[in-house]
């Protein structure tokens, strides 16, 4: 029996961009692009009737931007959400860490390219995140370069194996990457990163990723 392939709204004021995106999207095996969306209000609109497995938004559209489409779609007391992989050709734009605090599953430069485009596409259907590794490293660099208080102290002490897993998010590595390095199942990867943000008080993984940023700053166990 063939697998159903995954359905994907695209959402981005540029036509061009939505176009290039559609064209990248449905050339890939088990990826459909089943709408697209010029602003953010239409793109909740459409992904509340279509019910994609996935959305792509833009942060900076007309009418609603990014962030709160993202927060509507896939935000805190979202009854039924519908994962969210934010798209922007921003290389550190002032929403990105509001679209994921927002809800988003991960987040991509324009310039990502297929296979990066493809994998953030099935990590956020299966329930995973993939976020550019690049992107991590610049918004460690810019939010914890900030004044800020000492990060709060985890509830618990991390396990050797939760300092590994932490060591490597903080470099942007996906789930799939972290197993693969230090030889472990996806499923442990997800069940220790379950305990590291539980722990540390953080909602997605680049939350996790500043925290470990500046407990190394401040002085803490890895740098």
């Amino acid at each position: 029996m063939t697998e159903r392939a995954l359905r994907v709204l695209v959402a981005d004021d540029q036509e061009l961009v939505r176009s290039g995106l559609r064209m990248l999207l449905d050339a890939q095996p088990g990826i459909e692009v089943v709408g697209e969306a010029a602003d953010g209000a239409q793109a909740v609109a459409l992904a509340r009737s279509l019910r994609p497995d996935v959305c792509l938004i833009d942060i900076r559209m007309p009418v609603m931007d990014g962030l709160e489409a993202t927060r509507l779609l896939a935000g805190p007391g979202v009854h039924d959400p519908v994962p969210v992989v934010v798209v922007t050709t921003f290389d550190l734009d002032e929403y990105v860490y509001g679209a994921l605090r927002a809800g988003a599953r991960g987040f991509l430069m324009k310039n990502a390219g297929a296979t990066l485009l493809t994998e953030a596409v099935h990590a956020a259907a299966r329930g995973d995140a993939l976020i550019d590794p690049l992107v991590t490293v610049r918004l460690i660099e810019a939010f914890s370069g900030a004044p800020h208080d000492a990060p709060a102290a985890p509830s618990a002490p991390l396990t050797d194996r939760e300092e590994d897993v932490l060591a490597a998010v903080a470099t942007g590595l996906g789930n799939s990457e972290i197993g693969a390095a230090l030889h472990i199942s996806l499923g442990t990867v997800k069940t220790h990163l379950g305990s590291l943000m539980a722990k540390v008080g953080a909602r997605n993984r680049v939350e996790l990723a500043i925290w470990a940023h500046e407990r190394a700053r401040a002085g803490g166990r890895r740098g």
